[in-house]
């Protein structure tokens, strides 16, 4: 027998996924039926049910190469390095939008993406700032555990539920950003922690969630839109608001011939592959699955922190790592298990995650 707590929880669930239908529905109608990118989007996701994931799984592979270079490259600011990052993901996007005779700046959206452009760019900045000063894996670590949070903010601007499940998560969360940053008045001072840019670096790295949150749930907001269109508002705002916070900091130069200047190249390629991976995949998948596949980025993090930099995550890393992870991975499987038929085994084994 059902409980009338859990039919209660059951019938929210289902209105809410209703809600979203039908505000869908109500969109297309008033745009004189479903735009050609959402039916492009519709049939992608019939066609190849998991190419989200398979496509958020490889823009993960991307984005870590790019973290990699920044660190490598300590002669040039992180900064400037931002800059790099997003002409390349301007100048390709630029044709792309021609060729589809786009609307550069569409009615409508021009809040949203103005908005979406200054979170990301400004979470992109600190995020390079922490990938300089701090472990590599620590960094990806804490950046990526934006996917908890986003439930914070999509519960304010979307109005979507977040219950004891998002509470839990996100208190998980903090405290494996603890384990990893180690403040000084939790831990003690250290040789490690009385580097000042290992401090400011953790700080950065857990802004950079705060705007990284936010950016994705402007993301969803734009989902209407096609990839070449935000990417291109992306790269023009970024470029002038990198260039300016450089420029301020006295940090503009020439990167050396060589090595350098290929790796610039190599930054700004695998950005480019992985914005619009990124962009494609939230735009034909749901949330809770592109999540649960970004968390490779950390993995992944590992693997090079290890490989290129010859450090060993200690253990208040590797613990801090298993909190973060584990609420990543149980928040994307939740809203896997939220899309499912109520009927479906895998549903009611863990029907405890969808409360």
């Amino acid at each position: 027998m059902t409980s009338p707590a859990r039919r209660r929880q059951l019938e929210q669930q289902q209105y809410e996924m209703e809600r979203l239908v039908i505000v869908e529905d109500e969109e297309d109608e008033r745009n004189g039926g479903p735009s050609e990118n959402t039916q492009t989007q519709k049939l992608m996701h019939c066609c190849v049910p998991y190419l989200g994931i398979v496509l958020a799984t490889v823009s993960s592979l991307f984005f870590s190469l790019c973290s990699v270079i920044v660190k490598i490259l300590v002669d040039i600011h992180p900064m400037e390095l931002a800059t790099c990052r997003f002409v390349g993901v301007l100048l390709p996007a630029i044709p792309i939008l021609i060729y589809r005779q786009e609307d550069p700046f569409p009615r409508g959206s021009r809040l949203a993406l103005i908005a979406r452009c200054f979170v990301g760019t400004t979470g992109l900045m600190l995020s390079f700032y922490a990938f300089r000063h701090m472990p590599l894996a620590d960094a990806s670590v804490v950046v990526f555990s934006v996917p908890v949070f986003v439930a914070v903010f999509a519960r304010i601007f979307l109005k979507e539920p977040c219950g004891v499940f998002h509470m839990v998560t996100i208190f998980l969360t903090l405290i494996g950003v603890m384990l990893i940053t180690r403040p000084p008045m939790l831990f003690g001072s250290s040789a490690e922690l009385e580097d000042e840019y290992s401090m400011w670096g953790a700080i950065a790295a857990f802004s950079a969630t705060i705007f990284g949150a936010n950016a994705y749930v402007l993301l969803r907001a734009l989902k209407r839109l096609h990839f070449s269109v935000i990417m291109a508002n992306f790269g023009s705002f970024a470029i002038f608001q990198t260039v300016l916070v450089t420029f301020l900091l006295g940090e503009l130069c020439i990167p050396r011939c060589g090595r350098d200047r290929l790796l610039v190249v190599a930054l700004a390629l695998f950005s480019f592959g992985g914005q619009i991976l990124l962009t494609v995949a939230l735009q034909i998948e749901q949330a809770g699955p592109v999540a649960l596949a970004r968390t490779a980025d950390i993995v992944f993090a590992f693997i090079w922190q290890v490989m290129f930099f010859g450090e060993v995550p200690n253990k208040y890393s590797i613990s801090g790592a298993i909190l973060v992870t584990s609420s990543v991975l149980l928040t994307g499987l939740r809203k896997w298990l939220i899309a499912l038929p109520e009927e479906a085994p895998l549903r009611q084994a863990l029907w405890v995650l969808t409360r």
